[in-house]
């Protein structure tokens, strides 16, 4: 339970922080280019920010006040890590989109090792939430 308490709490505040990052410059103007560049509409500006926002605050509630032994817990909890593997899925779509050019990337770098991660961490979450529902 505590890895599970860990990784809700590292991605909740680190997927809240991005989301509220996208509102202030040079971030605002770096996912401006991203979302524009990988031609994923303009819709998915706002869903990005959005999504990261409610994500993190979910996971962040799941981390510190939620009552872990609801299942409303593990509901809360998967559904959070499924949307951070599909944000983190589209995230490594805009890495390795050849129109996205690297200086507006995190870490000014194109391999999608932050998106990844995060997918990685989602994953290991969803497989935590659901052993101890088991338990």
């Amino acid at each position: 339970m505590k890895k599970l308490l860990s990784i809700n709490a590292f991605l909740g505040i680190s997927m809240f922080m991005f989301g509220v990052l996208k509102f202030i410059d040079p971030f605002k103007s770096w996912y401006t280019t991203q979302i524009e560049n990988s031609g994923m509409g303009n819709n998915a500006y706002l869903l990005g920010i959005a999504g990261e926002i409610v994500v993190g605050v979910l996971l962040v509630y799941a981390a510190f006040w939620a009552d872990h032994r609801k299942s409303s817990y593990s509901f809360i909890v998967i559904l959070s890590s499924v949307l951070v593997i599909f944000m983190m899925a589209m995230g490594t779509y805009v890495h390795m989109h050849p129109a996205v050019p690297s200086d507006v990337l995190p870490l000014k770098i194109k391999p999608p090792f932050i998106p990844l991660a995060f997918l990685l961490l989602a994953g290991i979450n969803i497989w935590q939430a659901r052993k101890a529902i088991q338990n």
